[in-house]
């Protein structure tokens, strides 16, 4: 009571951040008839002005009123467009680092140059990023104009540029690209070897577009990058046939769709074990048993792929691939795939060729990637409703911005049927309707199952029409172009982040674009223009008279942000519109997340069949549902977040020290520092503390010693003196493998020795790392079964992950000192062939790593993944011990270390 009182007579805190921001625009506006005045080269100097005064102490918030009118007279002299007060506001959300939520058709495209123009003045790089890879390009190719006018360069990254071109739109002063590409190129420069290989500059400042899909809807799901695993695609087949028959029976199996869990019933677990043991897959034992543990996956990741996935709804299959769709945008996510084995699962439900599985070589989530920029903004039309999670993930603020014009679409209360199938006839009948007025009409559904399911319908009744989803997204912008026609349908698998308006009358410049294609001619050009213009005018009148585009919606989506984001496709700009929901009591929202007693009730209430209920309490009733099922999603996010943490920090710090020893041409003292601590740990591990030389394990410390010193001590007979100690052990240890590295840096020359080193240091960091990754995985996946005993799962994980992280940097220095104990100068062969890289462990019998002498250009830019040439003499016939060890160690798919050049199943890993 006490706060509507408040917000009656003070407002509220969204109504007084815009009185802060309205009281700044008269400034701009006072500044617009003396810029408009100035000449195009007067209006060009302006920006060396600005960078001037910024050098000599004035701030960012000191040039904005004149930075903005600036920007805002170049856009009107090469854009044609010029910012409305409100988009002047927007701009000030922008550049004060919170969320600008402006509705559909406001302009945000061009609301983001003013503080982009702004912050780039600093000469730090501003990042622009965007939902897809079309709009990134459309939107740099037509803004790079406006910047290029005002002296300030533009790049864009794509994916499959090569680094030279990265780095270059990454040197610009604004750089357009995708959440995808940006998060892996950070990555991928944390996996680069030299300073001169990095593609990105240090954040500065950033502008993310359709803010909530990027920071929320994709932010359930971490950018990974990742390298070949062993391959199983036969186990996958063969698991997936014995799953096909065991899903025919409901009873061996307990499906929870509200979290998209399945789990084996007791029967099921029986009858798995049964079916499994009938193809020869189980050999002994049950299921559960420990030796069976990676069959067990394979199972449960069968299980989900037949129970929880549907064709055509999370996924479709094109050109023989598994192609995921967004299930926020209807769109493919090609190059996407599941972790863990479950793609592949996908794979062989399908019977499409299944890919190699992968291992993680490195990955951030977006929360942390995002995080990572001293200074973040965003713009959506879509983002009160997640206001908390934007507070307390990210510190954003949003912003709602007022409309330009007021709004006058007309929000009709939902109809809800008793079934689907009369909600789709209603639905098409209503279509049919509002068609025969020539008013457009735009269709949203929530799968590309439905979706053809409706336009089956139409088709039926003979209303032509387009369809908008992954399956037809060749034709997007030609049919997003055309939605706004006097008569057009458009039926569209969500509408979120399209990032083209539907205009009344049809998109005039689109048209334009479509109809002057290979056309050469200036006349014909000229005269088809302007016909278009005056078509487009036509048809806007015409549509502006029977009311506007009609949205419908076919279904309640689990998001409040996906519904208005449909129904802000309407009444942009003034426009007039209508928006109508439909819902039967089978829509999975209702179904899964309504109260049980819904359905009953209606039918109690008298409703049947082909009739409807329009009440304003369903739609509070339905609101509230997507309110806990927003909730929910958050809870999942922010305890994804929680565990992400842990590795955060100790991705930072890998990366802060990768990048250390990257700047550092010479790292002999961090090598003799690993090196003595190796020796060190070696000792303790042999030796216990303060006990006598006869409980001292002498020869597996002479054993270690030969195996990763590569030192051939008298280790056991130092235990028969009179007077040792653990320290004389320690000290004769460190001082003979100094003189060992010093031999060996005499032997290479200190250049190469340098060059060696930095090599190695790196490879070795990559590949403990690489393991750490995967061992925190599987540890994740199985700490919540900690909470059965009463421990707190995320404190366990903690715990746990840290002790792993320092036997993560003991195995680092053992590493080192072991592969540079190893390493020598041999004479390159004259046909290079493959051997295992440098940070793998040596060769069983001390056998000699090799460098070629020619090996300085090769290892200035190493990579972990590729193998270096092997000396001549690993060639040929090798002893069964070596090739047990390789059996240990390598990917069946890898090259043989023998050197024969052909994969290691195929040559010493030959079964039979």
């Amino acid at each position: 009571m006490l706060s509507r009182v408040a917000r009656a007579l003070f407002g509220s805190a969204n109504d007084r951040t815009l009185k802060a921001y309205r009281q700044r625009v008269p400034a701009i506006n006072a500044l617009e008839d003396s810029v408009r005045g100035l000449t195009d080269e007067a209006l060009q100097a302006k920006t060396a002005e600005f960078k001037q005064r910024l050098a000599k102490g004035e701030t960012l918030d000191d040039l904005l009123c004149e930075a903005f009118a600036v920007c805002r007279e170049a856009s009107r002299r090469v854009l044609g467009k010029r910012h409305f007060d409100v988009q002047l506001i927007g701009g000030m959300v922008l550049h004060d680092g919170r969320i600008a939520e402006m509705r559909t058709g406001e302009g945000k495209t061009l609301v983001g140059t003013l503080p982009v123009y702004l912050n780039a003045l600093g000469g730090k790089g501003v990042h622009v990023v965007t939902v897809n890879d079309y709009l990134a390009s459309r939107d740099a190719a037509e803004m790079a104009r406006l910047y290029s006018f005002l002296g300030l360069t533009t790049g864009v990254v794509v994916p499959n540029m090569p680094d030279e071109e990265r780095r270059a739109a990454y040197g610009c002063d604004i750089t357009y690209g995708t959440n995808n590409e940006f998060g892996f190129d950070y990555l991928r420069d944390n996996m680069k070897y030299s300073l001169e290989e990095l593609v990105q500059r240090p954040f500065n400042f950033a502008i993310v577009d359709e803010v909530d899909s990027i920071l929320i809807d994709e932010a359930r799901t971490p950018l990974i990058i990742s390298g070949p695993a062993d391959d199983s695609s036969e186990l996958y087949e063969a698991v997936d046939a014995v799953m096909v028959e065991l899903v025919k029976d409901p009873k061996h199996y307990e499906k929870e769709e509200k979290h998209r869990t399945v789990i084996l019933t007791e029967e099921g677990t029986h009858a798995v074990e049964e079916l499994l043991a009938k193809a020869g897959i189980l050999q002994h034992g049950g299921l559960y048993d420990v030796h069976n543990v990676t069959l067990v996956h394979h199972v449960q990741q069968a299980l989900r792929a037949h129970t929880l996935f549907t064709r055509d709804v999370d996924y479709i299959v094109r050109d023989g691939k598994v192609m995921l769709i967004d299930e926020f945008t209807g769109r493919m996510m090609d190059g996407r795939r599941y972790s863990d084995g479950l793609h592949q699962a996908l794979e062989a439900k399908e019977g499409v060729e299944i890919q190699q599985e992968n291992q993680t070589l490195a990955s951030i989530t977006f929360q942390n990637y995002f995080r990572l920029y001293p200074k973040l903004a965003g713009m959506t039309g879509t983002a009160m409703t997640e206001a908390d999670e934007f507070m307390e993930i990210y510190d954003l603020t949003p912003v709602a911005i007022p409309t330009n014009l007021p709004v006058k679409r007309q929000d009709t209360d939902d109809e809800v049927y008793l079934n689907e199938g009369d909600k789709f006839n209603a639905v098409a009948n209503l279509v049919k309707e509002i068609n025969a007025k020539g008013q457009p009409v735009l269709v949203g559904t929530t799968s590309i199952e439905k979706s053809e399911h409706l336009s089956n319908l139409l088709h039926q009744k003979g209303i032509a029409h387009n369809v908008l989803n992954a399956r037809h997204h060749e034709r997007e912008a030609a049919i997003v172009a055309q939605a706004g026609a006097p008569g057009a349908i458009t039926i569209a698998t969500n509408m979120a982040g399209r990032g083209t308006d539907i205009k009344l009358g049809g998109n005039l410049e689109m048209l334009t674009e479509q109809r002057l294609h290979g056309v050469e001619d200036a006349a014909e050009r000229e005269r088809l223009a302007e016909e278009t213009r005056r078509q487009v005018e036509e048809n806007h009148k015409k549509v502006h008279e029977a009311g506007g585009l009609y949205v419908i919606g076919t279904e309640r989506h689990e998001s409040r942000r996906v519904d208005n984001q449909l129904r802000g496709r309407a009444g942009r700009q003034g426009d007039p519109g209508n928006s109508r929901f439909f819902l039967s009591l089978d829509d999975d929202l209702i179904r899964i997340f309504g109260t049980s007693r819904m359905a009953p009730m209606m039918q109690k209430l008298g409703l049947k069949e082909g009739e409807a209920i329009v009440h304003p309490w369903l739609n509070k009733a339905l609101e509230k549902a997507q309110k806990k099922v927003e909730a929910r999603n958050f809870d999942m996010r922010k305890n994804t977040l929680k565990y992400d943490d842990v590795m955060n920090d100790q991705r930072k710090e890998v990366y802060a020290q990768r990048r250390a020893y990257m700047l550092q041409q010479d790292l002999s003292a961090e090598v003799a520092e690993m090196r003595s601590q190796a020796v060190m740990d070696m000792v303790h591990a042999h030796i216990p503390e303060k006990s006598f030389p006869e409980a001292w394990d002498m020869e597996g410390l002479a054993h270690q010693v030969r195996e990763s010193l590569n030192l051939d001590l008298p280790v056991q007979a130092w235990a028969e003196e009179h007077d040792i100690t653990e320290d004389v052990v320690l000290e004769r240890l460190e001082k003979a493998t100094a003189q060992a590295a010093q031999a060996k840096a005499q032997a290479l020359g200190p250049d190469m020795m340098r060059l060696v080193e930095r090599h190695v240091v790196l490879t070795s960091f990559d590949a403990v790392w690489k393991e750490h990754l995967h061992a925190l995985d599987h540890l994740r996946q199985g700490i919540g079964l900690r909470a059965y005993g009463q421990r707190d799962p995320l404190n366990e994980y903690k715990r746990e992950a840290f002790e792993m992280f320092s036997a993560m940097l003991d195995e680092l220095r053992l590493r080192v000192t072991r592969t540079l104990a190893y390493v020598q100068l041999a004479p390159a062969p004259s046909t290079p062939a493959p051997q295992p890289p440098l940070d793998q462990p040596a060769p069983a019998g001390g056998e000699q790593q090799s460098l070629p002498t020619q090996a300085q250009q090769s290892l200035e830019q190493p990579s972990p993944l590729s193998p270096a040439p092997a000396s001549s003499s690993q060639a040929g016939d090798v002893d069964e011990a070596t090739v047990a060890q390789w059996r240990q160690h390598l990917a069946r798919n890898a090259p043989c270390p023998c050197g024969s050049g052909v994969k290691f199943k195929h040559c010493h890993g030959r079964v039979g």
